[in-house]
C-alpha cells in the first residue's frame, strides 16, 4: 500500500500515513477552507488501510496545535472509523499529543476520549 504524504500549509496539517511502519501522523494546524475536500483522501486511505488483514498494532498520532470546529468533526469521524476497526479486532492506539500550555488542545483530547469506548486513546502532554 502506498504511503499517503501531505505537506503542511498555513491552514492544513502535515499528514503521513505509512502502512509499512503502521504509523499514521497528523501534525500542525487544521483549518482548511474546504475541510471535506482536504480530508477526503485521508478518510479514503484510512478505510483502505483498515480493510487489510494486518494484525500488528497501528499507532495514530495527533499533534494538533489549533483546529476549527469543522476539523473537529472530521477528527471525530476518524476516531469513529478507528473505533469500529478496534471493535472488529484491529489493534490501534491513538496518541493525542499536546503542549502543556495548550489547554484547549488538552480539553479537546479529553472530550474525544470520553466519546470513545473501545479505542485506546492516550493524551500525552509535554
Amino acid at each position: 500500500m502506498q504511503k499517503l504524504l501531505i505537506e503542511k500549509t498555513n491552514s492544513t496539517p502535515f499528514i503521513s500515513f505509512d502502512a509499512k511502519a503502521r504509523l499514521l501522523e497528523i501534525k500542525g494546524e487544521s483549518y482548511p477552507e474546504n475541510v471535506a475536500k482536504f480530508y477526503t483522501p485521508v478518510l479514503e486511505w484510512l478505510q483502505d488501510y483498515l480493510s487489510n488483514d494486518e494484525s500488528e498494532t497501528t499507532a495514530v498520532e495527533f499533534e494538533i496545535l489549533y483546529f476549527n470546529s469543522s476539523s473537529s468533526k472530521i477528527f471525530m469521524t476518524i476516531f469513529d472509523i478507528l473505533e469500529q476497526a478496534v471493535s472488529k479486532g484491529k489493534k490501534i492506539l491513538v496518541k493525542w499529543i499536546c503542549d502543556e500550555g495548550n489547554e484547549t488542545a488538552i480539553e479537546c483530547g479529553e472530550e474525544f476520549k470520553e466519546d470513545l469506548v473501545h479505542l485506546p486513546f492516550d493524551i500525552k502532554v509535554y
